[in-house]
């Protein structure tokens, strides 16, 4: 193998570390202009990290080690998600741990460290927002996997990139029952893992309706900065997979030279911009569900990859 998946694995991560901010900066910006405001501009969460990044560090009394790295394990497994997804080219260079169930897995990591660190610091918001974290994860994690497994039935492979590359060679499939009932799926799923309205509102004051801040209340400084750097990436991976899962046009595919590999960066933070764009002008227009119609909500997303997932097996031709 060459050197070049190597290099590109480490520009996804890259990309994906500095654009996480800019994709933050341009929903809020969206926000106010539909809004009506004029908004602090796209550069705005930078300037806020780089504020945290110079105040002083604080950790609770009687918090534990789980709370210090906390935020280093949800940014890592952010990155890592971010290295072996085929979001610039379908050759990843951990190929045989680029797939559905890994890439899964690592998101679960990220959500389970964050549940403990907001337990960890033994107050009662913390508790209550890893509750509900907890609760949300153990609904969404199924949904994730159902909605891509049944684009992975036309692939014949739960690796990633085999699904991505399929997805390319034959369009057409996205625009199936199974396809649509899956990018439904996919939309409430990331919704959900991301902390977004109508589930959670990332940018609420009231205690009482926290999840995702509810588990950052004790974090200063530095480690805050962290926090909120690691959950920016999180919701950029995310958008890159499902713009690449199913509007994977730009691609570079195996053996492509460095020319196609640029292309296909900016291809893909062109989809993600727009998804951004796209998903912050839906938010607008929502109110934050009540805590006990968000499973409702999740409960009828799983029940859409379920659908999917059937859709999809019945769809196969014969004898494949």
């Amino acid at each position: 193998m060459s050197g070049l998946p190597l290099l590109v694995a480490a520009a996804q991560a890259a990309g994906v570390l500095l654009a996480a901010p800019w994709v933050i900066g341009v929903m809020r910006q969206v926000h106010a202009r539909l809004q009506g405001r004029v908004g602090a501009g796209i550069g705005q969460p930078w300037r806020d990290l780089r504020k945290r990044m110079r105040k002083q560090q604080i950790r609770p009394t009687g918090t534990t080690v789980v709370f210090l790295i906390a935020p280093a394990v949800i940014a890592g497994s952010a990155l890592l998600v971010a290295a072996v997804a085929p979001l610039i080219t379908t050759e990843s260079a951990l190929d045989p741990i680029a797939d559905l169930f890994a890439v899964v897995g690592l998101l679960l990591i990220g959500t389970v460290a964050l549940s403990l660190a907001g337990l960890d610091t033994g107050t009662a918001f913390g508790g209550m927002g890893s509750s509900r974290a907890i609760m949300i994860a153990a609904l969404v994690e199924p949904t994730l996997l159902l909605a891509v497994f049944a684009l992975s039935i036309p692939a014949g492979s739960s690796n990633l990139g085999a699904i991505v590359s399929t997805t390319a060679r034959d369009p057409a499939q996205i625009l199936t029952v199974p396809g649509a009932l899956a990018f439904v799926a996919l939309i409430i799923v990331i919704v959900a893992e991301t902390g977004r309205l109508p589930v959670d509102n990332p940018s609420t004051h009231l205690e009482l309706t926290m999840i995702h801040e509810a588990m950052e209340l004790e974090y200063a400084g530095p480690r805050l900065a962290l926090m909120e750097w690691a959950g920016g990436m999180r919701l950029t991976v995310l958008l890159a997979l499902l713009a690449n899962l199913f509007f994977p046009w730009g691609i570079a595919e195996p053996g492509a030279g460095a020319l196609a590999v640029l292309v296909a960066a900016g291809a893909i933070a062109a989809k993600v911009a727009v998804l951004a764009c796209m998903l912050a002008a839906a938010e607008v227009f929502m109110a934050k569900l009540r805590l006990f119609r968000v499973p409702e909500l999740l409960a009828g997303s799983f029940l859409l990859a379920l659908m999917a997932v059937g859709t999809s097996s019945l769809l196969l031709p014969a004898g494949g």
